[in-house]
């Protein structure tokens, strides 16, 4: 495309990168900001919906190459251990995200788009159609159009005034990476007091051991440690996770103030997209997915825009139109959901009702789950 504008993607997770690919790949001036340098960790699931599989291979992403695990059997447990099954009907794979956006980065290069690593957006400024980005370092950075993927919760977020980041929220997200004794093809959902964990496989024989909680779990135990062996460890399944794994890493890693709270995807005249946008609950599996089905939206919008089609204003109706189009309903639909679980007596009701009609569990996949794309 021949384009004289050029874009700035703050945040280098999924939303990010797939957006810079494809803007890349299509020809756009596009540098991306990201605050770490690759590749690292994140809290994540990294459990993603084959959905996206038409998607990525279109832009030349070779997820095969990695090595993931191929995922086709949900388990689901109650606090008890109490334990059902389903097939999942699409499917998915796992790969860690240490691998994925290492890899992801290296093809958005290759495509054209500057990623500058290590480096933090502090400010954001809109001022006669154009965009001034403050960094850390004291430089400044000029663009005309700037896509928001910096994950779950940013000190922009405060310097934005963003309506949820005024609000605490009693969440925290610990992550860990395994080897364990559980068929490949699974993943596997266990819940326990005001929380629930999830483990499946990811590439080179290892598992992605992730858990949402409560603050006050944390508080009550004091560490933890004695968090997961107090209070987690009560779930018979996830007491043998902790008896049985091996642990790759000393620490696991934590994330605090997950909020699942509303947010919008423009703001400022600003596209927020993947995470900073609207965070799916965990249990719902899907975030990934998510993340790269958002960032083609956005990019699509954008890519209307430098061609003249869109004027602004439009592009910034259109963006917020397609993306609730698409996520409002499996946000809300995650949120009611994550209402179920981690409430010892009404999680084995709800189990009890999927084993009595196995099509509701299936039914409630397909409301937090895309078509392929």
């Amino acid at each position: 495309m021949e384009n004289s504008k050029n874009i700035s993607i703050v945040g280098g997770g999924l939303a990010g990168l797939v957006s810079a690919i494809a803007l890349a790949k299509a020809g756009v001036p596009v540098t991306l900001f990201e605050r770490k340098k690759y590749p690292f960790h994140k809290v994540c699931g990294e459990y993603i919906s084959n959905e996206v599989r038409p998607y990525l291979e279109s832009l030349g992403v070779a997820i095969d190459a990695l090595g993931p695990a191929h995922i086709d059997n949900f388990l689901l447990s109650a606090p008890s251990g109490n334990a059902l099954t389903s097939p999942l009907d699409l499917g998915g794979f796992g790969v860690s995200r240490y691998t994925l956006d290492n890899y992801l980065v290296q093809v958005a290069r290759e495509a054209g788009a500057v990623i500058r690593e290590g480096t933090t957006v502090q400010e954001q400024a809109y001022e006669k159609n154009k965009f001034r980005l403050k960094l850390a370092s004291g430089e400044e950075h000029a663009t005309d159009l700037v896509l928001n993927a910096y994950g779950k919760r940013s000190n922009l977020d405060r310097h934005l005034q963003r309506q949820f980041f005024r609000r605490s929220s009693p969440y925290i997200g610990v992550k860990y990476h395994v080897r364990f004794n559980q068929p490949k093809n699974l993943i596997c959902l266990h819940n326990f007091k005001d929380g629930y964990a999830g483990i499946s496989a990811i590439e080179a024989n290892k598992y992605c051991f992730c858990y949402l909680t409560t603050r006050a779990n944390l508080k009550a135990s004091g560490t933890i440690a004695q968090m997961e062996q107090n209070i987690l460890s009560q779930n018979p399944h996830l007491a043998k996770i902790f008896r049985e794994a091996e642990f790759l890493y000393p620490q696991p890693e934590v994330i605090n103030e997950i909020s699942f709270a509303p947010k919008t995807c423009v703001e400022n005249h600003v596209l927020f997209c993947g995470d900073a946008a609207g965070l799916i609950t965990p249990l719902c599996g899907n975030g990934m997915a998510m993340a790269i089905h958002a960032a083609k939206i956005a990019s699509t919008c954008v890519l209307e825009y430098l061609s003249g089609h869109l004027d602004q204003d439009q592009l910034e109706k259109k963006y917020t139109r397609l993306w609730q189009q698409e996520f409002s309903r499996r946000l809300q639909t995650g949120r009611l959901v994550q209402g179920l679980f981690g409430r010892p007596v009404l999680t084995e009701m709800v189990l009890h009702t999927f084993k009595q009609f196995p099509a509701g569990v299936r039914f409630l996949m397909k409301q937090t789950h895309g078509k392929p794309f």
